[in-house]
């Protein structure tokens, strides 16, 4: 946008760059003037939103949203004395005038894509490089006569070239790609170096530099007080001093060893073979050498050498949850896969799961269940689980579930794929308060549970609700749930607490005949609403009793006690006003967050992962039937990898 005026004293001028801009459009109720008069547009030329470009926002007072493309704008005028808005464009004669009706502004610039290594090919041609979250990676095309590629990286702590793993060098057939994690944020080269006869070739070596790494965030409940890092890496993303690596194949997983002591006198430790026997291994809890296993490429549940969890898949239960396990599973690259399988954590402290997809796990993609403490899901790609025996489980059992008295747990930066029930956080047994978060995740169609809470206390925020088809965050049993600057696209029900509010319409919209949890609403942006009551919550300035959340006028409001569930006569807790119960965050503007959670450092695995899925055909956003098309490419999904150069 060139220009934005507000008539009398504001000009705001965006300059070269882009910017996120909220402007408030001051006034009565209908957006200005003394006496309200019925809200005009005079004409329309807004287009649908598109988190792929630049875009300006009107929010208008009936709560819905209306998308401009500033590349086609010249101006913006804002008469706040008459309430007026007027959008004019670039080219074309028409004039979009808003009258008495919009109550915000803003600007959403478009995702980052990354910024592409400078190349300098001399022999390999390396034809894609960059850097991505606390890891870098780059593709070359495969050069007549080599065998084999070594890889290289500079940068950080590694003032010169330093050899990689062998294994983080892999052949796809028509091209080899390497990528490197446990980099700290900072700027990193990578040089790839043929092999041909059994030799590094090194005029024939090509370079990458410039490589720009990021740190993952690590806001969140997970990470409170817990200075030593979860899982395997420091908070700065390196690994930790004595941490083992272990790469796990769909040809490894039943071999692959590692020492896990198993007592005080057990020296370095005994030697355990398959990848659910070494983790098995830490039940002891003698054992706390951090431990990051890699997964490359796709692993099925018949390539384990056991699971011991008959109901979830692979198990990672510790001691108890106050001897940290420090272990991290990561995906290596953006097509690492576990696939008829889920995950189970028990007992476990320190565990973080990051950067592969789950497809048709046998109940939950990720069980959080039982006293587990300090886990943080982050990165993941979740698909469809295998058709249970309930009429709610045509999608799978759940998605990311969290119960047993779980605490302090980080779900966040997930993409969750038309999951049918997202998640589901806290039973009925917990003591409480448990304190659970959920930023920066794309419930990209997915139909209900964002989460659904019983008992606990939770943060939801920055999550971006695309197409949402039952409802959105759901509470219940007393929980306390602060959802706080969330995108909502389309989105039925965004907020309900149990039987009341719009909670009590019918099979519809009734999701619990539990007692009421209290819900702490605050900057939230609901669009593609149609003027539908559904799409907006009930708030208590609209009924002292029959809302759906308590809308506060600012993010440190405290909700009053007199504001009681219906069933249950429940509170809010008020926890994210107390310094010494909350974390330390920054949230976005609920208008910036479609196109971070969707960018390239956004949701789900590098570079979004090697299996996609268009979620936008029509009435997408309505639909929560099993879409059989993409359960049938899960079901024939196969990896592309040949395997990992010699």
């Amino acid at each position: 946008v060139g220009t934005v005026t507000a008539t009398g004293d504001v000009t705001v001028t965006t300059g070269g760059g882009m910017a996120f801009y909220t402007i408030t459009v001051e006034g009565n109720e209908n957006g200005g003037g003394d006496t309200p008069t019925p809200p005009v547009i005079t004409d329309d030329h807004s287009v649908k939103m598109n988190t792929t470009v630049n875009q300006m926002l009107l929010r208008t007072t009936g709560g819905d949203v209306k998308y401009y493309n500033t590349v086609d704008l010249a101006e913006v005028n804002i008469d706040k004395e008459n309430g007026v808005v007027s959008v004019m464009p670039k080219t074309g004669d028409w004039n979009d005038e808003f009258k008495q009706n919009i109550a915000a502004i803003s600007f959403a610039k478009a995702p980052e894509t990354g910024e592409d290594a400078e190349i300098v090919n001399r022999g390999v041609s390396i034809t894609e490089a960059k850097g991505w979250l606390e890891s870098v990676y780059c593709k070359w095309e495969l050069l007549e006569g080599a065998s084999s590629y070594r890889i290289y990286i500079k940068g950080g702590k590694y003032a010169d070239y330093t050899p990689v793993d062998r294994e983080l060098a892999r052949n796809y057939g028509t091209y080899g790609r390497a990528d490197i994690p446990g980099l700290p944020a900072g700027v990193y080269s990578l040089k790839v170096v043929p092999v041909i006869n059994g030799e590094e070739v090194a005029d024939k070596a090509s370079e990458a530099t410039a490589m720009n790494v990021r740190a993952y965030d690590r806001s969140g409940f997970a990470h409170f007080n817990f200075n030593d890092g979860i899982g395997a890496y420091k908070d700065n993303g390196e690994l930790k001093d004595d941490a083992r690596v272990i790469y796990v194949t769909a040809e490894t997983a039943k071999t692959v060893t590692c020492k896990v002591k198993q007592s005080n006198k057990d020296g370095d430790g005994t030697v355990f073979t398959g990848l659910q026997s070494i983790i098995d291994a830490y039940q002891k809890g003698v054992e706390t050498r951090p431990l990051a296993v890699r997964l490359i490429g796709l692993v099925k549940k018949d390539d384990l050498d056991k699971i011991s969890s008959s109901a979830e898949g692979l198990q990672i239960k510790g001691k108890n949850n106050t001897i940290p396990m420090n272990i991290t599973i990561e995906g290596v690259g953006d097509d690492a896969t576990t696939w008829g399988f889920g995950f189970l954590l028990r007992n476990a402290c320190s565990v973080e799961l990051r950067n592969f997809a789950n497809m048709l796990c046998m109940d939950d993609c990720v069980s959080i269940d039982t006293d587990n403490r300090n886990c943080w899901v982050h990165h993941l790609d979740l698909f469809y689980g295998s058709t249970g025996g309930d009429s709610d489980q045509a999608k799978g059992d759940g998605t990311v579930d969290i119960k047993g008295d779980s605490q302090y747990i980080t779900v966040a930066y997930n993409r969750f794929h038309d999951s049918g029930k997202s998640s589901l956080c806290g039973m009925k047994s917990e003591t409480g308060p448990n304190y659970i978060d959920y930023h920066h995740n794309w419930f990209d169609h997915s139909d209900s549970r964002h989460p659904r809470v019983r008992t606990m206390t939770v943060h939801v925020w920055n999550n971006y609700f695309d197409g949402c088809a039952k409802y959105g965050v759901g509470a219940t049993t007393g929980a306390s749930v602060f959802v706080e600057n969330n995108f909502y696209r389309s989105t039925k029900y965004p907020m309900l607490i149990s039987q009341q509010g719009h909670d009590p319409e019918g099979s519809a919209g009734t999701f619990s005949k539990e007692d009421g949890g209290m819900i702490k609403s605050f900057g939230n942006v609901y669009a593609e609403t149609a003027g539908n009551d559904r799409f907006t919550p009930t708030t208590q300035k609209i009924s002292a009793s029959a809302f759906d959340c308590y809308e506060a006028d600012n993010a440190d409001e405290k909700v009053p006690a007199t504001y009681k569930t219906v069933y249950g006569n429940n509170v809010y807790n008020n926890f994210d006003t107390d310094p010494t119960l909350m974390y330390v965050y920054t949230p976005l503007e609920a208008t910036e967050v479609p196109a971070v959670v969707t960018g390239y450092f956004g949701a789900g695995r590098l570079n979004h992962g090697d299996f996609t899925w268009d979620m936008s055909y029509p009435g997408a956003d309505t639909d929560y039937s099993v879409i059989t098309a993409l359960k049938a490419a899960l079901s024939a999904y196969t990896s592309n990898l040949v395997g990992i150069f010699e």
